[in-house]
C-alpha cells in the first residue's frame, strides 16, 4: 500500500521528495506507535505495548536512515532540496493510512485521526514538532547561497511551525467534539 501511495503522491520517482517524505512519515509512525505502546501499558495490555514498542523501534531506525539520506542531499544540492521541502510542506504530509478503507466508512481515516488526536497518539503538536526537528537536523535555517526561490522556500518552511500553531488548538477542539463512531475492526464498537 505504501508503494502505491508514494507513486500516487509523485514521490516514488523523485529522490528529494522521497527522502523528505519518508523522514517525516517514519518519525510520525515512530511517535504514534510509541504513544500507543504507552497507552497499552497504562491500560494493562503488556502484549500490545510490546508489539507497538517493537514497531516504534523499527520506525525510529527507518527515520534515522531516511533523514541521513535527506541531510546528505541537502549538503549536495541545498537549493533544490530546500525548494522540494517547501513544496512537500505546501501540499501537507499525508500518511499512507489516509487510504485505509473498511468497505463501509468512507471517512474512516478522519474518524481514526480524531480518536488518535483525542487520545494523544498523534496530534497536530506532534506534526509541528516533527517539522521543527527536521529543520534543525538538516540545518535548514543556516543554509546560505540559495537562489531567490530557495530563500523563499527556506522562509516558508522556517515560518511554517508558527503558522501551524495558530490552527493547532482548532484541530484539537474539532477532534474532541467529533462524535464517537463505530469501527469495523473492533466489532462496531464506538470510539
Amino acid at each position: 500500500m505504501i508503494d502505491l501511495f508514494l507513486q500516487d503522491a509523485g514521490f516514488a520517482t523523485n529522490p528529494y521528495n522521497l527522502s523528505i517524505y519518508t523522514s517525516y512519515q517514519e518519525r510520525a509512525t515512530f511517535i504514534s506507535h510509541a504513544n500507543t505502546a504507552k497507552l497499552a501499558m497504562q491500560h494493562g495490555d503488556k502484549n500490545l505495548a510490546l508489539i507497538c514498542g517493537t514497531i516504534a523501534a523499527d520506525e525510529k531506525r527507518h527515520e534515522t536512515a531516511y533523514s541521513r539520506i535527506a541531510k546528505k542531499v541537502f549538503e549536495l544540492d541545498p537549493d533544490g532540496m530546500m525548494i522540494e521541502f517547501a513544496n512537500i510542506m505546501k501540499i501537507n504530509i499525508r500518511m499512507p493510512g489516509n487510504l485505509m478503507h473498511d468497505g463501509h466508512d468512507f471517512r474512516l481515516f478522519q474518524h481514526f485521526s480524531n480518536v488518535a488526536i483525542r487520545n494523544g497518539v498523534y496530534t497536530a503538536q506532534d506534526y509541528i514538532h516533527i517539522l521543527e526537528h527536521l529543520v534543525k537536523i538538516w540545518n535548514v535555517e543556516e543554509l546560505i547561497g540559495l537562489s531567490s526561490e530557495g530563500q523563499a522556500a527556506q522562509d516558508y518552511v522556517c515560518g511554517l511551525p508558527q503558522k501551524l500553531r495558530t490552527i493547532e488548538e482548532r484541530v484539537q477542539t474539532m477532534a474532541e467534539k467529533a462524535p464517537a463512531v463505530p469501527f469495523s475492526w473492533i466489532y462496531q464498537r464506538e470510539v
